[in-house]
């Protein structure tokens, strides 16, 4: 599904306020990092960048895309249900039992989902794992791995980063989430990341810095992504954590926290505005 700018923007829109309703009724989730991160996913599943079939979600020569930071599942979900590969009204399940809209994506239970998620830090080495196949099995296909800034943290993560500049996996784009919390607070504060871009560059990797809120900005970053050759490309997102909704914005409290009916309601009023406008544009 290939859609142009202002119904991306309206999207993005309506799911933020997905997320936030699927939240509510779970009574538990996170706010933060998936209400910030929503025009990553919208430009990567809805620009025509990503190779994929949505009724063959199995279709072999697909891109692959892996979900490191597995308490994006809201987003993931969302997106995955617009893009056709099940129906949005699943979407009310997040987190109930039985559901396969559990907390964190378990590969096995959802057609769309390249691997299981929960402890961050892994997605990396899944996603070199495929990389390396595909260029094994002289597939042309792209593997995409969304990361968290707060994982980096980990050490298996700098395991990875070394392996793909190693290996030259020109077919592999990670893509940072760098909205600057995690669960414990700023990640500055909690473990400094800093300088981020000349770390990935010193493993041999070409380093790209965005504003992840811009949707041309990230067309580019990602077709740009396609014409470097003998090194992985990272993308370094920089994101606003709870945007859309004034009062979780920058609030690393909101990072594992579902809003309560009072808060959903004053969030929704918040986004149902901004769509208005954008949707005023479209007419």
């Amino acid at each position: 599904m290939k859609l142009v700018l202002k119904q991306m923007e309206d999207l993005a829109t309506t799911i933020r306020q997905e997320i936030i309703e699927m939240l509510l009724k779970a009574k538990s989730g996170h706010c933060a990092g998936p209400l910030g991160a929503v025009e990553l996913y919208v430009a990567l599943y809805f620009s025509g960048i990503l190779n994929y079939d949505s009724k063959n979600p199995n279709w072999e020569e697909r891109d692959r895309v892996v979900i490191s930071n597995g308490h994006y599942a809201p987003l993931i979900y969302t997106v995955l249900a617009h893009a056709g590969y099940f129906s949005l009204e699943e979407l009310k399940t997040l987190r109930k039992l039985g559901s396969r809209l559990q907390g964190h994506p378990h590969r096995l239970s959802l057609p769309g989902i390249e691997t299981s998620s929960g402890p961050v830090g892994e997605g990396l080495s899944q996603a070199i794992g495929m990389a390396l196949a595909a260029k094994m099995n002289k597939k042309k296909l792209q593997v995409y791995c969304l990361m968290g800034d707060g994982e980096q943290d980990c050490g298996n993560t700098w395991e990875a980063v070394m392996t793909a500049g190693k290996y030259q996996l020109d077919n592999l784009t990670a893509i940072i989430d760098r909205n600057n919390i995690q669960i414990d607070g700023f990640t500055e504060n909690v473990m400094p990341l800093e300088p981020l871009k000349e770390k990935y560059e010193s493993f041999g990797w070409k380093v790209l810095e965005i504003d992840g809120h811009n949707i041309p900005e990230i067309i580019k970053a990602l077709n740009a992504s396609k014409s470097v050759f003998v090194k992985p490309v990272l993308i370094i997102a920089h994101t606003i954590p709870g945007k859309g909704v004034d009062f979780m914005q920058w609030e690393y409290q909101w990072h594992g926290k579902a809003p309560n009916s009072k808060q959903a309601e004053e969030a929704l009023r918040q986004l149902r505005s901004m769509k208005g406008q954008i949707e005023s544009e479209l007419d």
